[in-house]
Order: structure tokens, then C-alpha cells, then sequence
């Protein structure tokens, strides 16, 4: 049983999960979560489909007993994230991803130093899932991530899917005060709220709920 229970990365049809909100919802329940994000990816995402979107989390938010937020996956680009300043304001929370096949740890860097100077992004997804193929980044380059992120206010996921960041990454942003959020990515209603990974790291880290973004739900 979680300590902490909670994941604010899933995905369901409405991009390229296979799951109905309704089911992803129903596997949180049966989970015994007491908070759930659906997160799908922006690029699937139409102005007509995010008012459906919407409308559907915000519904089963009231019908269940898990409070449930609709959350946004947003790609970071050479160019920004990839959605509307109008867009991300219909959201309860943006994750903010680096999805790209980048060459070297420095362009990763870049991108996720661009993401913190967005005022729209609340969650950087998945960081370092890359690094094993790219090469990781320098101490240096780390210090400023950490800097930027305390600075912007900006928050990190716990991935249980790519098992990132590493646990003394963690240590350092609850060392810093930076907030953290658990996160199965779960493309699948049964993968919702596998987590343990998150949140095992998390507690080797020594962290308590008052270091997680959305405590006040837990």
C-alpha cells in the first residue's frame, strides 16, 4: 500500500493511451489512490477535443471519490512547448516533456532551460530519460537545472517508467525546497498508479508529503 498515493502521468484515448477516462478513474479507485492526473499528450489535442477532455475529467472528478485533475503533456521544442499560452490555461497543471532524439546531454539541458522560463509549465516529465543514451550532462550543468528549478518554482516527476531522476537528484530538490510528483506514465487503464518505484525513492531521499506538489490531496 502507497504512503503517498498518487500519479499525475496517464494517458487514454484521448491520445495515444487505449484506456477511457472512465477506466483509467476506475483503476485508481481500485488502487486506493487519493489523487489521479490525466495527462495526455497535447499534440493529440484539438480546441474541440480539450473542451471534451475537460468536460470529461471534471465530471468523473465529481462522481469519484479520488480527486481527479486534468493535466496536459506538452512537448518541448527548439522552438517552446507546444501549446497555447490560452490552451494551458484550461488546465489544471502542464507537464512539460523532452520527447526529442537529441544528439548530446547539452541540447537536452537547453530544452528543459527553456521549459523553467515558461510560465505556463508546472511539471518537468521524465527528466534524464535520455541520459543513458546520450551521455549525462556535466555537474555544472546539473547545478543550473536545480538553480533554475528552485528559482521558477518549477516541480520534477518521479518517474516510475523510466526510473528517473536518480535518488540524489531527488535529495537535492527536496534540499532546495523544488516539489516533486509521482508518475507511472501508464498508456494502460492497469498500469495506473504503479508507482512504487516513485515513491521509494522518494522516502530514500527522506521525503515527506509536504515535498510533494499536490499534498494538500493526500
Amino acid at each position: 500500500m502507497l504512503e503517498f498515493p498518487h500519479d499525475v502521468h496517464t494517458h487514454t484515448i484521448y491520445s495515444d493511451g487505449v484506456g477511457e477516462v472512465g477506466e483509467v478513474v476506475t483503476e485508481a479507485e481500485r488502487k486506493g489512490l487519493k489523487l489521479l492526473g490525466v495527462s495526455d499528450h497535447s499534440h493529440y489535442l484539438t480546441e474541440r477535443s480539450i473542451k471534451k477532455y475537460l468536460r470529461e475529467i471534471r465530471e468523473w472528478n465529481g462522481e469519484s471519490e479520488v480527486t481527479v485533475l486534468a493535466g496536459i503533456e506538452v512537448n518541448i521544442t527548439s522552438s517552446g512547448i507546444d501549446i497555447s499560452p490560452w490552451a494551458a490555461s484550461k488546465f489544471d497543471y502542464v507537464i512539460a516533456s523532452v520527447h526529442e532524439w537529441l544528439e548530446a546531454p547539452s541540447q537536452y539541458i537547453g530544452l528543459v532551460k527553456m521549459a523553467f522560463l515558461n510560465e505556463d509549465v508546472d511539471v518537468i516529465g521524465h527528466f534524464g530519460a535520455n541520459f543513458s543514451y546520450i551521455g549525462f550532462p556535466s555537474g555544472e550543468e546539473m547545478q543550473e537545472v536545480l538553480e533554475l528549478a528552485e528559482s521558477t518554482g518549477k516541480a520534477f516527476e518521479i518517474s516510475s517508467r523510466y526510473r528517473v531522476p536518480e535518488v540524489d537528484f531527488v535529495r537535492e530538490c527536496i534540499r532546495r525546497g523544488i516539489k516533486l510528483v509521482f508518475a507511472s506514465d501508464a498508456h494502460r487503464p492497469k498500469d495506473v498508479g504503479n508507482v512504487s518505484w516513485s515513491e521509494r525513492i522518494f522516502k530514500r531521499a527522506g521525503g515527506s508529503k509536504e515535498d510533494l506538489l499536490f499534498w494538500e490531496f493526500l
